[in-house]
This record gives structure tokens, C-alpha cells and sequence, in this order.
């Protein structure tokens, strides 16, 4: 493991810990990330379940001998928020908020993968085989791409919600907000397509970043006792972190194939069965 992976698994761990502190603190789940109907049977119980699970695999991320474990259980953990998005965009396929939230939780599921594929040591032979090694970094690498399209969509179709998040000192928000939106698309093509992914990836990660710190930040320091900033500000750091565990699991391309240009030839070598 690299010492800036070992960050990002960090900062990844930090923000379960936080986000589940906030299941225990509010007796509920986290906002727009985790939608369960105020009539589902044990709600409450269910909230402080997930509070349980998030603290402590976080917990367990910080330690090598429970890394593995730790990541085993929030790996279905998050695919199970992931997937119970479905309903929702079966119910409201044109509406762009679904596919929204959909792609951010997207990004933490790519996060995971990534983690997942690094720290799973699953026996040989296992059929979740193709989840881990570099089959799974590069589904991590995919879903993540796939995700920041309807991200930075949103940025366009909800302008005026994305303009009014922008730090009051700087100018020209509105234009911020279609920048912002055309810098998920394109770092999600990158991603995609192998154009500069590793680069593609980074940028993204540390534009989210930004949002965090410049967002979140003084939305807390203005209203310091109420939940929806505290909440906002750890998932966005949660999805931060994610994007930093996809972008340093791509391999940076060795600097002999820079100078030449040959960057489709070292990625075929690195790995020959990637389409």
C-alpha cells in the first residue's frame, strides 16, 4: 500500500466513523443519502444498526490486521444503499435528481470496490474472484466514470441550486455552476475512455475536495447546531474520499512511455486481458 492510498483509506474510514457518530446522535439515517420511509417497522432500530455498522468498519480501516474484515462488511453495506436507488429510478426515470443521487452513490460504491479489490484477500478460487485484483480496480475505475455524468448533468439542469452553493466571494456563481458540471463530465469520460484517467480521476477527487472545504466548511460555521450542514459536510467528504481511493488505484503511466507517447501500448502490457 502507498502512503497516499493509506490517506485516502483514511480519510474514507474517517468519514464512516462521522457519518455513523451522526446515525447515533440523530437516531436517524443520513439525509438524502439513505431515503427510508418514516413507515418502514423499526426505523429507529434500523438507523442506530447502521450507525453500528459505519463506525465500526471505519474503525476497522485504521488497523491493518481488521482491514480486511472491516472492508468485507461495508462493501455490502454500501452496495445495498446502492442498489435501493433502483425503485426510485424505475418510478422516475426522467427525473434528473434521481439519477443525481444515484451517481453519488455511485462514487462512494466505486470507492468501496476499490478498497474492496485492495484489502478483500479472498481465498482462491472464490466467485466474488473477479471483484478483487485488477478486475475490480477497473470495476471501481467504471462505475466511477459512469457515475460523474449524471452528477455534472445536475449542474445544469438544477443551475440555480448549484449557483446559490458557491462561497459569496467569488464572482459570477451561475458560471461556476456550468463549470463545475462540464469538469464531472469530462473527468468522467477520462476516466472512461483512458484519457489521462489517472490525471482525470485526480482532478475530479480534488475538485471535490474544494466543495468540502469552501461548501460545507462555513455552512457549518453558520449554523453550528443544526444537522443538515454537519450531514452534507461528511457525506461530501465521504464521496471526497472515495474518489481519491478510485483515483489512486489507477496506475500512473510510467514516465518512458510519457515521453514517447505510447500510452495505449503500456496499458495493454499492464494488463492484456482489459478491453
Amino acid at each position: 500500500m502507498t502512503r497516499n492510498q493509506w490517506i485516502a483509506q483514511t480519510l474514507f474510514a474517517a468519514g464512516m466513523i462521522a457519518l455513523g457518530i451522526l446515525a447515533f446522535v440523530y437516531g436517524d439515517f443520513a439525509l438524502v443519502w439513505q431515503p427510508v420511509p418514516a413507515a418502514v417497522p423499526g426505523r429507529t432500530a434500523l438507523a442506530y444498526l447502521s450507525g453500528v455498522i459505519m463506525v465500526a468498519g471505519g474503525i476497522g480501516l485504521l488497523f491493518p490486521r481488521t482491514a480486511t474484515l472491516a472492508i468485507r462488511v461495508l462493501f455490502p453495506y454500501i452496495i445495498i444503499w446502492t442498489l435501493l436507488r433502483v425503485p426510485s429510478i424505475v418510478a422516475s426515470p426522467g427525473t434528473e435528481e434521481v439519477w443525481l443521487g444515484t451517481g453519488e452513490l455511485t462514487i462512494l460504491l466505486s470507492g468501496g470496490w476499490a478498497l474492496f479489490a485492495r484489502l478483500a484477500a479472498l481465498p482462491p478460487g472464490s466467485k466474488l474472484g473477479f471483484a478483487t485484483g485488477d478486475s475490480g480496480r477497473r470495476i471501481a475505475r467504471y462505475l466511477f466514470a459512469v457515475a460523474l455524468v449524471p452528477v455534472g448533468i445536475s449542474h445544469f439542469v438544477y443551475a440555480k441550486a448549484t449557483a446559490d452553493l458557491v462561497p459569496g466571494w467569488l464572482p459570477g456563481h451561475t458560471g461556476w455552476a456550468y463549470l463545475t458540471g462540464a469538469g464531472h463530465i469530462a473527468a468522467g469520460l477520462g476516466v472512461m475512455f483512458s484519457v489521462l484517467p489517472r490525471i482525470a480521476a485526480i482532478a475530479e477527487a480534488a475538485m471535490l475536495s474544494v466543495f468540502t472545504l469552501f461548501v460545507w466548511i462555513p455552512a457549518i460555521a453558520a449554523a453550528p447546531t443544526t444537522r443538515l450542514p454537519w450531514t452534507a459536510f461528511w457525506i461530501s467528504w465521504i464521496f471526497t474520499a472515495a474518489a481519491w481511493l478510485v483515483a489512486e488505484s489507477i496506475a500512473p503511466v510510467p514516465a518512458a512511455a510519457r515521453a514517447t507517447g505510447s500510452f495505449t501500448t503500456v496499458r495493454v502490457r499492464r494488463s492484456p486481458v482489459r478491453p
